[in-house]
């Protein structure tokens, strides 16, 4: 949801009303003084190589003296609100991301920057370790059952954040929690904070374009620090490795290649000025020529000398692909499958079921492929020759690239306007459809969603990736859209955002099992709703993509517990799936940076599915699918063993 870059921009507004919301401007949400200093550019930003090596050795589990004199036991709220302060107080553009107000979130970070340092990273993460660890503690035996259902998520929810205790390497990501590499080609803050000042930073003022200045002349204390970290897990013995450091240097390199003036950077900050009348023309010249000397003296330089640091770890870097080559790879592996696949299966067991449901659902790929006569050759070689057809391809050109984005768009309306049966309750969120800006693309994935602020000033954005055309296939877009948009990422996020009931963080509850199995079984209820009717080439593009999910299991314990090599995954996956190689290829370095994040997809649906047919069978007539719709999505995301909770306690109430 990890995981989120404005280039082309489609709009397409879903129902703004709602049977149950009213969407309210957060107030109280994040209560008590956000330590900015501690995260902001004022803040010493690197560390001598002896105090990065203390830092980094300190005991992880040990409560901070901070903690325990600042927290109040005597209310659970008041640990939510904590956790809250821990977490935005380091992700100053997380919370910009989100538009929290600066009474909201305790103080101003309008003009901060974000740190990485060891030390600052492991502050956050004990302090939330500590809170994590209070609230499960909490007595809260007296409480309601949805106050101890909020008890129950929220110590999971700021564990999560919170990391392996065992493992101090790689940062916190708000979305993936525990992200074991901080330089990457996918995602980390050499990527991300710049995307959040692209799409995120609202200028309607001069002040607010001065901030975003601001902003980008820390960059070099951002990158000194992410340097610093680099340098840290390094000393552990911990590198990335080899085909993801060079796919971080193929970002850095693409990242600094246009012209100043050129930068993506500089015409974000010059298209959002442009719809400033309050800012004179004079004005925004000059602010602009500011952001271009900034961009020049300042970011070209912290990420040209961040580019060749990370070339010169090139020869140290594991060829090996999987997290088992890091120091104590098979337990973090572990911890990614409970964190990221919310299971307690074994490696082992996935790997199972993976492969049993890449023979079911290629059966069913088998018989349509039949009957539209493709007879010859294994599923995934019939599927690559059935992309290959003009019939199903854009044209790699601007307008290529506009007709698919308005299509995608039509995707949306028409599946809007059937959804209603099945699903009671609406988001009061929009939602676009934007494609990956191209200096990111390369290793972005092939589509990705990304939430709205709270005030709804920024919609939820379904991103498409338009870098290989050949790789969108007309057949597999309905399917891709349904995930990203509705009834899948944006539907689920948007309503869960909009509970201004729940503590902040549930609102924004990143659980990947829930949300990839959810958005992932979106694309099954869409089939159910009739979307693939009399389009059998469309149906074969859903199932494509759910054995794409399959196949995940399989590669990714693979990956990173069987050993495989990296060309060992791509020649299975496309093997398997008939996607394209570009694709594949993205894929699989992206498993490799993010061990056990694949699994939730898969491991997730087939616990919905799970969950919906034990209910049907014990209720029978009685059973409303609209209504199994908003009690799975009106609590928002949560770990799985609380959403059986959930139906098992409404199958009791029905009886």
């Amino acid at each position: 949801m990890n995981k989120d870059l404005n280039k082309t921009t489609q709009t397409n507004a879903i129902n703004n009303s709602s049977n149950l919301f009213s969407l309210k401007l957060m107030t109280a949400v994040v209560a008590g003084a956000l330590l900015i200093a501690s995260c902001g550019g004022d803040k010493e930003a690197s560390r001598s190589s002896e105090e990065a090596s203390n830092a980094q050795s300190l005991p992880i589990m040990q409560e901070s003296s901070k903690v325990d004199s600042a927290v109040n036991v005597s209310s659970l709220d008041s640990l939510y609100q904590q956790a809250s302060i821990a977490l935005f107080k380091a992700r100053a553009l997380s919370a910009t991301a989100y538009g929290l107000d600066a009474k909201d979130a305790g103080g101003d970070y309008s003009t901060k920057i974000e740190l990485y340092d060891a030390g600052t990273e492991l502050e956050m993460r004990k302090e939330l370790l500590a809170l994590s660890k209070k609230i499960a503690e909490f007595d809260a035996e007296q409480a309601s059952s949805v106050e101890k259902e909020n008890q129950k998520v929220m110590a999971s929810l700021v564990r999560y954040f919170a990391g392996h205790p065992k493992f101090n390497i790689g940062y916190i990501d708000v979305w993936m929690g525990l992200s074991p590499f901080v330089v990457n080609q996918i995602n980390g803050p050499l990527i991300d904070v710049p995307r959040y000042l692209q799409n995120d930073h609202r200028v309607t003022n001069e002040k607010e374009a001065k901030d975003y200045i601001e902003r980008l002349a820390k960059f070099d204390q951002m990158v000194a620090s992410i340097t610093q970290k680099l340098e840290a897990d390094v000393a552990q013995g911990w590198i990335a490795p080899k085909v993801v450091l060079k796919g971080a240097t193929n970002f850095l390199e693409g990242f600094i290649k246009a012209k100043p003036e050129e930068h993506m950077l500089v015409t974000a900050l010059r298209d959002k000025l442009a719809n400033v009348e309050s800012i004179s023309t004079d004005a925004k010249k000059q602010l602009v020529e500011d952001a271009v000397r900034t961009v020049s003296e300042v970011i070209y330089p912290s990420y040209q000398a961040m580019l060749e640091r990370t070339k010169s770890l090139m020869d140290k870097a594991p060829t090996d692909s999987g997290i088992w080559a890091q120091p104590n790879g098979e337990e973090y592996y572990q911890d990614a499958i409970l964190q990221l696949g919310d299971s307690k299966k074994s490696a082992e067991q996935i790997h199972q079921i993976g492969i049993e449901e890449v023979a079911r659902i290629s059966k069913q790929m088998d018989s349509i492929l039949k009957a539209q006569g493709y007879k010859e050759g294994t599923v995934g070689e019939r599927m690559i020759k059935l992309s290959e057809e003009p019939r199903f391809l854009y044209p790699d050109s601007d307008e290529g690239r506009k007709q698919l984005l308005n299509d995608l768009n039509g995707y949306i309306a028409e599946i809007n306007d059937k959804m209603a049966p099945l699903f009671k309750t609406k988001p009061p969120y929009d939602v676009e459809v934007r494609a990956f800006p191209v200096e990111i693309q390369d290793g972005a994935a092939g589509g990705q969603y990304t939430s709205p602020s709270l005030d709804g000033s920024k919609p939820g954005v379904y991103w498409i990736n338009l870098r290989d055309m050949k790789a969108n296939p007309k057949f597999s877009l309905k399917t891709l859209t349904y995930h990203e948009a509705n009834p899948g990422h944006h539907w689920q996020v948007a309503l869960n955002l909009a509970q201004d009931d729940l503590p902040f963080l549930r609102r924004i509850a990143p659980y990947n099992a829930y949300i990839e199995g959810w958005a992932l079984y979106s694309e099954l209820v869409a089939a159910e709703l009739g979307m693939y009717e009399n389009d059998p080439f469309s149906d074969l593009g859903r199932l494509q993509a759910e054995l794409f999910r399959a196949v995940r299991l399989v590669v990714d314990t693979g990956l990173h517990y069987k050993r495989w090599t990296r060309e060992q995954a791509i020649e299975y996956m496309a093997a398997k799936t008939g996607s394209a190689e570009s694709d594949v290829v993205a894929e699989i370095e992206r498993y490799m940076a993010w061990p056990g994040q694949a699994l939730g997809y898969k491991l997730g649906m087939i616990k919905i599915l799970d969950l919906r047919d034990s209910a049907k069978s014990k209720l029978g007539d009685k059973f409303d699918l609209a209504e199994f719709h908003d009690l799975v999505l009106l609590g928002g995301a949560v770990p799985m063993n609380v959403l059986e909770q959930k139906v098992n306690s409404w199958i009791a109430s029905k009886g």
